[in-house]
């Protein structure tokens, strides 16, 4: 059993958001739809908070926030093995109404934060070498979605 789960709160379109990221992570699942009540809080039949499932993680997906929209002070991190995972999970979440933010980050359609990082970016920009750590984090520094190839170029001089 999970301890923590994190509650992402959606204006009004929570049970969207949710839909959209079960149809973009493989092996995501929809869980209980807890729906408003003839006493409320909201219309009767409305969706209240959604629970959903990301790569194992447990999320909570709650509509009600009117006045706090989502900022940069969170994001969730993807771990990428290649560039084809990056394009892919890239593509997808900024879609066509998302945002290139910068090195890695985007924002999805809902104004969620998102980092899609490739597993070699991390190892790159830890190197012993601090000469090519530094070249890493300049190139990193220069993309929004990682390029490993340019990063892996740039890293060797």
């Amino acid at each position: 059993m999970q301890k923590i789960t994190p509650c992402l709160w959606f204006r009004n379109e929570a049970e969207e958001a949710v839909d959209f990221y079960v149809s973009i992570f493989p092996d995501a699942k929809k869980g209980n739809v807890l729906r408003s009540g003839e006493s409320g809080p909201g219309p009767a039949g409305s969706v209240i908070m959604v629970e959903f499932e990301l790569a194992g993680q447990a999320f909570q997906a709650l509509n009600g926030n009117m006045e706090d929209p989502f900022n940069n002070a969170i994001s969730l991190s993807v771990d990428c093995k290649d560039q084809a995972e990056v394009d892919y999970y890239w593509d997808r979440l900024i879609g066509d109404r998302g945002k290139e933010i910068a090195c890695s980050w985007l924002k999805d359609r809902y104004g969620v934060s998102w980092q899609i990082v490739p597993a070699i970016l991390p190892k790159l920009l830890r190197d012993p070498d601090k000469t090519r750590a530094a070249r890493a984090m300049q190139a990193m520094l220069n993309m929004t979605k990682i390029d490993i190839a340019a990063l892996e170029k740039a890293v060797a001089g």
